[in-house]
């Protein structure tokens, strides 16, 4: 029953959920400034959605299920061992902190949850927090999908998670400063989150700066920016192992033991490497590490198959490349990746020149929703934000194109609600929904 009623929500409740003055008087308040929601729209159109997005209750149980999954996995000595072995020399020390901010992306398929990667250094879940604050109420029930009041205790336990961090490596010394660091993070398409993580720090007693890696100092057996020494790096790099010599500094200090980066290369290499994917999709490999049955079956259920593209299997690949994703190992952000069946030859000829694994396509899911007036469907993701193993917020990203993106009209983060018996589009009416005409199921 969830399943269809969150498969007709989506399908045919064409609902507009976003108060946008909800919405800017929330980041009003929280940075205390009244034109950031207005530069933010301008400069970022499609940064949130306009509509949110259904699941069924048991998904999110299985894509929970998963998440604990995949950190029992990491912790077998045999996978430890196997991924590390081909990991670059600093991503071997294992520092301490867990990494916060891992993004597991699921799409949702007719036979369920279907993990497609790992992030270590997931954006947008504070800024979820802040679109879920700014949620009008669309169908009967609406209030306890939404949870608003859990608003709140998540972004405090966010900080907690960076204090965690800290204690994992400096025990009892006080955290006075963490830099937030990007390459020119005010170019970045997500720096409005960054700010919004400065706020949050500084509301908790914490200093925070965003810094661009560059800016950063290593002198004196310490990290530095502007004279100032910095105890712990909030890192949004997507240069996983800091091979750039633009991030030489920040590779000194983590190597020394001198700051507590989070997330790090130590991190990416147990969990976001897409190789891994080939490894926690390979039952036998698995048992063979000791893996339980409950562990397998979550895997099995959960992640699609994927293998190594090599020149042994190119012929097979190519034969069958509509079955098929193809995607860089060390890759992110959607970029050189790509659906079998839009393959040329020129690009398969880089893809077998190059690091790629193969996974089986598994289609997005589809949401329905009005844009200028007109009906439209687009495709979407749900990625659960992770830290330690527990998932802490469900998102989701709609767009169109081969891949998720913030350029599509009508699309962009969306929270994700699991609607149970209780939340009927029949009863929109009844509620007295001022969206009560955007449901509409057939």
């Amino acid at each position: 029953m969830s399943n269809t009623l969150a498969e007709a929500l989506n399908r045919s409740c064409r609902c507009t959920t976003v108060d946008h003055g909800a919405l800017a008087r929330a980041l009003a308040e929280e940075l205390e400034d009244d034109t950031f929601y207005q530069w933010l729209r301008e400069t970022r159109p499609h940064l949130f959605s306009d509509t949110a997005v259904f699941a069924a209750p048991h998904w999110a149980q299985q894509m929970r299920a998963l998440v604990r999954a995949v950190e029992t996995v990491v912790a077998l000595p045999g996978y430890q061992d196997r991924v590390l072995a081909r990991a670059p020399a600093i991503a071997r020390r294992d520092p301490g902190p867990r990494g916060v901010f891992f993004g597991y992306d699921f799409h949702l398929t007719a036979a369920g949850p279907r993990l497609i990667e790992i992030n270590t250094n997931a954006g947008g879940a504070l800024l979820n927090c802040v679109l879920a604050r700014a949620q009008l109420s669309c169908c009967q029930g609406w209030a306890e999908l939404a949870g608003t009041d859990e608003l709140a205790a998540r972004e405090a336990e966010f900080v907690a998670i960076f204090r965690d961090e800290w204690r994992r490596q400096r025990g009892d010394a006080p955290l006075r400063r963490v830099a937030i660091v990007d390459d020119a993070p005010a170019e970045q398409y997500l720096y409005p989150e960054f700010i919004l993580f400065q706020r949050l720090f500084t509301h908790h007693g914490i200093e925070a700066v965003i810094v661009a890696a560059d800016e950063l100092e290593w002198r004196d057996g310490g990290l530095y920016h502007a004279g100032l020494s910095v105890d712990s790096v909030y890192n949004r790099l997507t240069d996983f192992y800091f091979d750039d010599p633009a991030h030489a500094t920040l590779r000194a200090a983590y190597a020394a033991g001198a700051v507590v980066v989070t997330p790090h290369p130590h991190a990416h290499a147990l969990y976001a490497d897409k190789r891994n994917l080939v490894l926690l999709s390979d039952a036998t490999a698995l048992r063979a590490w000791g893996a339980d049955e409950e562990t397998l079956a979550a895997v099995r259920d959960g992640i699609a198959p994927t293998v190594l593209v090599e020149p042994a299997a190119a012929e097979g690949l190519w034969a069958e490349r509509r079955r098929w994703f193809f995607k860089p190992a060390a890759g992110y952000g959607s970029k050189a990746v790509y659906r079998g069946d839009k393959l040329t030859r020129r690009v398969w000829q880089e893809i077998l020149a190059g690091g790629y694994v193969a996974q089986e396509y598994a289609s997005p899911g589809q949401r329905a929703l009005k844009r200028d007036g007109t009906d439209a469907a687009l495709k979407f993701d749900v990625r659960a934000y992770a830290y330690a193993g527990r998932v802490q917020l469900f998102a989701a990203r709609l767009y169109q194109g081969q891949t998720t993106n913030f350029r599509t009209p009508g699309g962009g983060f969306a929270p994700v609600y699991f609607p149970g018996p209780g939340v009927s589009p029949e009863a929109c009416a009844a509620s007295g929904s001022r969206n009560a005409e955007g449901c509409s199921l057939p």
